[in-house]
């Protein structure tokens, strides 16, 4: 056939002959970046491909052949309720043709009804004989449209205006394109030439290409082999050598769903992340956990367990509620009493020379602790969750045989802090068919095109997949996602301030003046500061605790303001040196300097 222009091929396109082919003669590209606009294609390139699926009309285009104004009618149009304001006022034919009627009787106006014009004279125009002899061929919009036969006809509506009126229907066309994910929405007035090759395009298939995610809920048609179209995008989020081959153009085979499940584990201390498979075969044995506070302590209880801990650091009372603990105290860890600033943790002190006694220490109160545990037994990673609840922290005391380098072997601690259920999907590249590995499609999703036909692959080798090193953005955004959302517990609360703290670092016994009481004296100390250079010994000595008064800067000292030595001591017994008034203001500067 001839091409024909797409608005006119829609138009008279039958919807019983769906779906056709069409092949694009003449395209057309929108000037701007966008290939879409409004949710509908606008651009399309000589040669491509539809194949048009359904059809549907959007509205329709009144225009006048008298004034060209056209105006938009609403599918609903049925005349006063639909047409323009100006069109509802009564109208006076621009002819010099007078209807026929009797005297005092206003010319009748069907609302919103449409007929075909008679011959075209000069002015066609709407005359009353005419619509009271027709009224039975009077149409609705919609009787009308069904009667298209895809060229305009002209037609007279005195709702709209007194002169032939032409109907420009606008359909919506749903098509299938090749390497399209979604179907393709297309108005009809694209200017574009189509010619109809649905006869000689039979064989043509129209590949859809399938996110990761989508193929994993398509367990039929697995396995099978994929290419990738687009690699995964945003930043990677395993570490493992065979994520930067996830590249366009690469052929993945496809196998299955894989049924493990997974567990989140940190290395403490030394930044790792690793992502667990429950098919993991080496060994576990509990590792105790260590708490800085009364604070950690009470957080790691668990409903209807008692937790032993030893205490591995002096903790000073407070008062007589509070007594002092020292180091291997053992410590029985019952529950927490209280609301508020008056939440106490109850617990009992074991003492083998006497009896023992309960406490109820205070969230605020420092100091350290270590779990008391008993158990030697080495744990499967499935054993171990049943027995223990998480988070805990364990250490690997047999690493998997199946790995040739297990990562986890050489860490001295592995938190495990939840379990995972999260689907993943067994491939394999095709050159290397026996070396599988196991994708998470909701972490890592990436388009594909599915080829055509059965494959019956061998099952490839995964264990691989046994420890993945997670990178330490996704470890964190992974945290965020999961449910109860694992943050870390809150801060803990400010210890109480305790009296009589002073500067640290002066002699023992030499007796410094007190410190005055300003913001500085009960903020945390500064870190040491570097070493001040050695200041000159004074030619004349100072008694051992005793300050020379001050003077003003660059004032010569006298014999009369130096000190004596006190009788029976000799100079060179005092090593002391002594720290005059411009250094005391250095140290005061500093202090004010670094506010810690």
């Amino acid at each position: 056939m001839e091409p024909l222009s797409f608005q006119e091929y829609i138009s008279s396109l039958d919807p019983a002959t769906l779906p056709r082919i069409l092949r694009i003669c003449s395209g057309v590209y929108f000037q701007g970046s966008v290939y879409e606009v409004s949710g509908n294609e606008c651009c399309l390139s000589t040669g491509d491909l539809l194949k048009v699926m359904a059809v549907t009309l959007q509205k329709v285009i009144c225009e006048d052949t008298a004034t060209g104004q056209t105006t938009e009618l609403p599918l609903t149009f049925k005349g006063e309720q639909g047409c323009p304001v100006s069109a509802r006022t009564q109208w006076v034919p621009s002819c010099q043709v007078r209807p026929l009627q009797p005297m005092g009787v206003q010319p009748y106006c069907p609302t919103g009804l449409f007929q075909p014009t008679p011959a075209l004279g000069p002015c066609p125009t709407v005359r009353r004989p005419f619509l009271e002899s027709s009224r039975q061929e009077c149409l609705m919009l919609h009787q009308v449209l069904e009667q298209w036969n895809g060229q305009p006809q002209p037609l007279l509506c005195p709702t709209i205006s007194p002169h032939a009126l032409l109907l420009h229907p606008v359909y919506e066309v749903h098509a299938v394109m090749h390497l399209r994910r979604d179907v393709v929405k297309i108005p009809s007035t694209l200017e574009v030439d189509v010619e109809d090759v649905t006869e000689e395009a039979q064989h043509v298939h129209f590949a859809r290409p399938l996110l990761l995610s989508e193929v994993l809920g398509m367990e039929e048609a697995l396995p099978v082999q994929a290419e990738i179209l687009e690699g995964p995008a945003g930043p990677a989020i395993f570490k493992s050598a065979w994520v930067p081959r996830l590249q366009r153009g690469q052929w993945l085979q496809l196998h299955g769903r894989s049924h493990t499940w997974r567990v989140l584990a940190s290395a403490p201390g030394s930044g790792r992340h690793f992502l667990l498979s429950s098919a993991y075969q080496g060994r576990f044995r509990r590792r105790p956990r260590q708490f800085s506070g009364v604070q950690e302590l009470a957080a790691s209880l668990r409903p209807g367990r008692q937790l032993h801990v030893v205490v591995t650091q002096d903790c000073e009372g407070q008062g007589d509620d509070v007594p002092p603990l020292g180091v291997g105290d053992r410590l029985e860890a019952r529950g927490v009493q209280g609301n508020g600033p008056g939440t106490r943790l109850l617990c009992y002190r074991h003492d083998e020379e006497e009896e023992g006694e309960e406490l109820l220490l205070p969230l605020d109160l420092g100091g350290g602790f270590v779990e008391e545990v008993c158990d030697s037994k080495k744990y499967r990673l499935e054993e171990l969750l049943e027995r223990q609840p998480l988070p805990c922290e364990v250490r690997v005391v047999a690493p998997d045989p199946g790995l040739d380098r297990d990562a986890l072997g050489t860490l001295p601690a592995l938190r495990l802090e939840a379990r995972l259920d999260q689907p993943f999907l067994v491939g394999s590249f095709c050159e290397e068919p026996d070396e599988g590995f196991e994708i998470p499609p909701r972490w890592l999703d990436f388009s594909v095109l599915l080829s055509e036909g059965p494959v019956h692959p061998p099952a490839p080798c995964n264990r691989h997949s046994r420890v993945e090193e997670l990178t330490e953005a996704f470890y964190y955004q992974l945290l965020a996602q999961l449910p109860g959302g694992l943050a870390p517990p809150p801060p803990r609360p400010p210890k109480p301030a305790q009296a009589g703290t002073g500067l640290a670092g002066s002699h023992p016994s030499a007796s410094r003046p007190p410190v005055p009481n300003t913001p500085l004296a009960s903020a945390r100390l500064a870190p040491p500061l570097p070493p001040l250079p050695a200041l000159p010994r004074p030619s004349t000595p100072s008694q051992y605790g005793q300050r020379r008064p001050s003077r003003d800067a660059g004032e010569a000292p006298s014999a009369s303001q130096a000190p004596a030595p006190p009788q029976g001591m000799n100079s060179a017994d005092n090593d002391y040196e002594t720290v005059d008034d411009n250094m005391q203001k250095t140290i005061s500067k500093m202090q004010t300097i670094f506010p810690f």
